[in-house]
């Protein structure tokens, strides 16, 4: 393993121990609104914590790009740590054993360590760039599926964007009618991490932001899948508009999206 990516392990392993005991005692967890629908809670900073400490103490000329604190460290640096403590906070809320957290490296702009970890059914998907992508230190692969027909896709719906929703219901849609069924999780780090373990066949989603896509989006391009914008270019990371499968998959599924899209979309 690479020594960052062992950091970055330790790193989300660390916070999947603060989060698992936050889990036990929900009752006790303080939630705050940061936007419409959108919430932060204690474990999540918490959590968040532990892996900026964790990442700063192996590596204290490396920036940070946290969630919830935003920069860090030594913000001219090459290395960037791209950081989600808790992807699926209102998951975690509710009691809803789907959430995970994720952590990124960039150097020099491009992703170059990846980690999604999800505590609760201790699964841990890594990936090193240029050396394919693991689940718990097992070699995994997207599908190969050769088109929509009898495909599993995943999405998430535009809460924190609703006036995307015609546009979006009306890409649900067109999708729906051609694969076999569609999955709303409420994590989209682990919606990617299952694409690259071909737990499902792609996914897509409005507005996310980089810290919801970094780390999945290394692991599925070292699963053999491709992620793009809505338009099939890259454009995904400063947009959130993103989608996730095998080359094939992608191609099909943006195809089905251009009629629906406004000009916010082809961004």
């Amino acid at each position: 393993m690479h020594p960052m990516l062992n950091i970055a392990v330790r790193a989300a392993r660390a916070a999947g121990k603060v989060i698992l005991h936050g889990y036990e005692r929900l009752d006790r967890i303080e939630t705050e609104t940061k936007s419409a629908n959108d919430f932060v809670t204690n474990i999540d900073k918490d959590a968040e914590q532990v892996i900026i400490e964790t990442l700063l103490n192996a590596y204290p000329d490396h920036s940070i790009v946290a969630e919830e604190s935003g920069m860090s460290g030594a913000v001219k640096s090459d290395y960037q740590w791209i950081i989600d403590p808790l992807d699926g906070t209102t998951n975690f809320m509710r009691g809803v054993p789907h959430f995970a957290i994720s952590i990124a490296l960039k150097h020099k702009d491009r992703l170059d360590q990846a980690v999604v970890y999800d505590p609760i059914r201790d699964e841990l998907f890594t990936a090193s760039r240029g050396a394919g992508a693991q689940l718990n230190g097992y070699r995994i692969r997207v599908t190969d599926k050769p088109d929509l027909n009898g495909a599993l896709l995943a999405t998430g719906f535009p809460f924190k964007a609703k006036h995307h929703l015609p546009a979006y219901t009306a890409i649900f849609s067109d999708l729906f009618e051609q694969v076999g069924d569609m999955r709303r999780a409420g994590s989209a780090a682990l919606d990617l991490a299952y694409v690259a373990a071909g737990r499902i066949d792609g996914f897509w989603e409005i507005g996310l932001k980089p810290w919801d896509i970094a780390a999945g989006e290394l692991i599925v391009r070292e699963a053999g899948g491709i992620v793009c914008d809505f338009v099939g270019g890259h454009g995904h990371l400063k947009s959130g508009n993103v989608v996730a499968a095998n080359p094939r998959v992608t191609q099909r599924m943006v195809k089905a999206m251009q009629p629906h899209l406004g000009e916010a979309l082809k961004r």
